[in-house]
């Protein structure tokens, strides 16, 4: 069977800035001049950054509606409690996906035993629209441990992938997703390639933060720090040249668009802009909830 190699159709350089209450990250988009790469609203690579005693800083009590946020650790721990009474610690390897849905107050704060002696923080938040018909849905929580996050190697094992959502090299992720989304982390050593079939529907996205790699039929190079937006085929083609000093290291994620119109303000993604107001009017008397915390969780 012929593939059909998709290429490179634009490559966006991601840009450092401070988010939350002060922490570092990597940002592809959103940026001055891209909003969003529909159904995906926002990538963050949070650090890596490694924090003194007292340095580190995350994001306190604030709410979502919406769309859903997915956080995944590489390094460090952060810890997460809501308005639903979720509370929970992500360690590395771990995914953490959220469903803002109707809305949900939810606080993500590097970890204590991090904020106290300092340490390093690397992982991802990465934020997915929900169409018009699951804005306001329930609210609900994925939580999913590093060892129960499905692997895959190729053959030659010069190529890893952990499959977090989505398909690839015979492993299916655990994950239920409300649309079809793929999202997957991988390595690959010098001197691996591979060719990968997915849904020529989808709207694939590759970011790369270590390394460097050739993508599509062309060989196209991308380095770390930069998103290539891929276009049409049924397959992706990834290669790292022998001589490269380091493997690369990637996320692939894909969705299909949801073609609907984006109002968006802070934490809030509707489609209108009554709908924005009337997030604002619910978070701001309460209905949205508020996080409850005994004196053992201050």
């Amino acid at each position: 069977m012929k593939h059909s190699i998709r290429p490179v159709a634009r490559i966006i350089q991601s840009h450092r800035q401070r988010e939350g209450g002060g922490f570092i990250v990597r940002r592809p988009f959103p940026s001055a001049g891209l909003s969003h790469i529909d159904p995906f609203l926002l990538i963050d690579e949070m650090g890596p950054a490694d924090y003194g005693p007292g340095e580190a800083i995350g994001a306190p009590d604030h709410p979502h509606r919406g769309f859903e946020t997915v956080t995944y650790m590489l390094e460090g721990e952060f810890e997460h409690e809501d308005s639903a009474g979720h509370r929970g610690t992500i360690r590395p390897g771990d995914v953490q996906w959220m469903t803002a849905g109707a809305g949900i107050i939810h606080s993500e704060m590097p970890s204590r035993r991090i904020r106290e002696d300092g340490g390093r923080i690397h992982g991802f938040q990465i934020w997915v629209n929900l169409p018009a018909k699951l804005k306001l849905t329930r609210p609900r929580y994925q939580e999913v441990s590093s060892s129960k996050i499905p692997r895959a190697k190729s053959e030659d094992g010069l190529v890893d992938v952990r499959v977090i959502a989505g398909s690839a090299f015979g492993a299916s992720a655990v994950i239920d997703t409300h649309t079809p989304i793929i999202y997957q982390d991988f390595r690959v050593k010098p001197g691996g390639e591979f060719t990968e079939s997915y849904p020529a529907d989808h709207r694939l996205l590759v970011y790369v933060f270590g390394g460097s790699l050739e993508l599509g039929g062309e060989g196209q190079r991308v380095n770390d720090g930069q998103l290539a937006l891929l276009g049409d085929g049924d397959s992706i083609r990834v290669r790292v040249p022998q001589n490269e000093e380091s493997e690369a290291r990637f996320l692939l994620l894909g969705g299909v668009p949801l073609n609907e119109p984006v109002a968006r303000y802070g934490p809030f993604v509707m489609n209108t802009k009554d709908e924005l107001i009337q997030a604002f009017r619910d978070f701001e008397s309460g209905k949205m909830g508020e996080i409850t915390r005994s004196a053992a969780h201050r």
